[in-house]
């Protein structure tokens, strides 16, 4: 009996290794899914037919920050490998190799011990390559205003998404295509230099007019997306035709557009300038989507300075910053992959939005706001360059939003109204569309960059503070939610707790806790052993 039983346990051990190694299972018990990766990297990673080599440089001798995010990345690989063929590849000398990649590394200073200061040169990245093929994950995300476990913490999260963008650029066979349209006074490529260059990474970009004495109303179709940026006249009603029909049909549109016409060059020169409504056409358009831009202008506590000459003197001008409200910096917000984990977006003359339609089914989500300080000038009216000291008490507003993103079906614009003249199709008007994405923003300046000696800056840098922005991770992370068919844009909103030590109660009661730590684990094995020695002692007694 006693050797059929063993058998039994040697036969039920052997099957569970077995099935144990032909079937993996894993639960991920963690409350935040930390070490789960989402359905859309399943599927991407799967779809792979070749090994993917990835080399973390990302090593050296690391603070305990660096070393938690470290450890985060290698657990994100070993997540990688479980649903295709990951090889870590061990690189040649770090600084060697992030040099030669153009890699810029971070410098980390800290105090040691003795006083000293340290210096360390970290290479946040990580190298992937696929079928000969080569990306670079930059693992730091470094948000202007967070502080630097916020930091950490934030790059944390968008590791699956970091990974699995850089995976998708290297398993397209094709490269998408967007348009920027042209022909209502759109800033030029000058002007929309650096968005075009970071829209580059992922997407072949064109620009054109669709203006002409016959359009074809299929003449966006082959567009993932068209951005539609800072136009400043009217669009004819075979142009609102053709971009209402393209969203109809799945199409996907990012509206960067002004609510008031004023002339910077005037307020420079005489110091005021009048604002009244931009009138573009598109009113009724926006409004049968869900959303309707203000023709007004938003003013912010929270904002801009800009040099003033507060001189009395003409011939010895003295500048000095003074805050500028109709330049807002404007406040991001942590419910969409969007936005989520990102620092204030750079403005000037924004105008406020209002959600309307009620319950048509089209979920919006707010993604730029101004802060809890604001107020709202009408139009008409005007601007005064006078106007640096305004009464605080009138900024009552707060929270006002001046970009949304819409996502559902949406109704044409054109659902009870004739074909346009000029329009060349055989199709009849496409009433009810499918389901697509557009993002509303009500300033073309977020989407601009300006020149410095016929050289284009960055979005979102000014360049009187030197402080940047973060306009152009939020325009480009707009266009790849307008355009993400696999679902991968959702991984940014992916969230870990952050659970942080109180550093001045540590501090405060450290000798307190040293004391517990070292003498509790003792006490209990001396309590332990004594209760097994007293129970051992009457048992042998008897």
């Amino acid at each position: 009996m006693r050797i059929r039983n063993l058998v039994i346990v040697f036969i039920s051990v052997l099957l569970a290794n077995v099935l144990a190694y032909a079937f993996v299972v894993r639960w991920d018990l963690t409350d935040d899914k930390h070490y789960s990766l989402s359905e859309a990297s399943k599927t991407l990673l799967r779809a792979t037919d070749a090994p993917i080599e990835v080399s973390l440089l990302l090593d050296g001798d690391l603070n305990a920050g660096f070393r938690r995010l470290k450890k985060a990345t290698e657990e994100t690989i070993e997540e990688l490998d479980v649903y295709a063929d990951v090889v870590k590849v061990k690189g040649e000398r770090l600084k060697v190799k992030g040099d030669s990649l153009g890699l810029s590394p971070i410098i980390i200073h800290e105090r040691e011990q003795n006083g000293k200061t340290a210096q360390t040169t970290v290479y946040p990245y990580a190298l992937l390559s696929y079928k000969g093929k080569k990306a670079v994950v930059t693992l730091l995300k470094n948000t202007r205003g967070l502080s630097g476990e916020e930091n950490l913490n934030a790059s944390m999260e968008q590791l699956e998404f970091a990974f699995m963008e850089a995976l998708h650029l290297l398993t397209q066979h094709e490269t998408p295509r967007v348009a920027i349209l042209e022909g209502h006074g759109e800033p030029d490529e000058a002007h929309t230099y650096d968005l075009m260059s970071a829209l580059s990474k992922y997407f072949a970009v064109d620009r054109g007019a669709i203006a002409s004495d016959s359009i074809d109303a299929h003449v966006l179709d082959g567009y993932q997306a068209i951005l539609i940026l800072a136009p400043q006249t009217a669009f004819t009603d075979a142009e609102r035709f053709v971009i209402d029909q393209y969203i109809m049909r799945g199409g996907a549109v990012l509206w960067a557009i002004n609510g008031v016409q004023l002339s910077e060059e005037i307020l420079q020169k005489d110091g005021f300038t009048p604002i009244i409504p931009l009138d573009l056409g598109l009113t009724d358009l926006l409004f049968r989507y869900g959303v309707r831009i203000n023709p007004a202008l938003v003013q912010d506590v929270q904002c801009l300075p800009i040099p003033v000459n507060v001189s009395s003197d003409a011939e010895h001008p003295n500048f000095q910053p003074m805050p500028w409200t109709y330049a807002p910096l404007l406040l991001t917000s942590q419910g969409s992959p969007i936005t989520k984990d990102m620092g204030q977006v750079m403005s000037t003359f924004v105008s406020p939005i209002d959600a309307v339609g009620g319950e048509d089914g089209i979920e919006k989500r707010i993604l730029l706001a101004t802060s809890t300080a604001s107020r709202v000038t009408a139009t008409p009216g005007e601007v005064n360059l006078s106007d640096m000291n305004p009464d605080m008490a009138e900024f009552k507003y707060q929270y006002v939003p001046v970009a949304v993103s819409l996502e559902g079906t949406f109704t044409s614009a054109y659902a009870h109204r004739m074909v346009p003249e000029g329009i060349l199709t055989d199709e009849p008007i496409r009433k009810t569309g499918v389901p697509t994405r557009q993002v509303v923003i009500a300033s073309g300046s977020i989407v601009i960059n300006e020149l410095q000696k016929n050289q284009a800056l960055p979005m979102g840098y000014d360049r009187y503070s030197g402080m940047q922005f973060s306009n152009r991770d939020m325009v480009v992370n707009a266009v790849l939610w307008l355009t993400d068919a696999e679902g991968l844009i959702a991984l940014r909103e992916k969230d870990i707790a952050l659970r942080l030590l109180n550093d001045k109660r540590a501090h405060d009661e450290r000798m307190k806790i040293q004391l517990i730590s070292t003498i509790s684990p003792v006490a209990i094995l001396a309590l332990i052993g004594g209760i097994v020695f007293v129970i051992r002692k009457r048992r042998y007694e008897k």
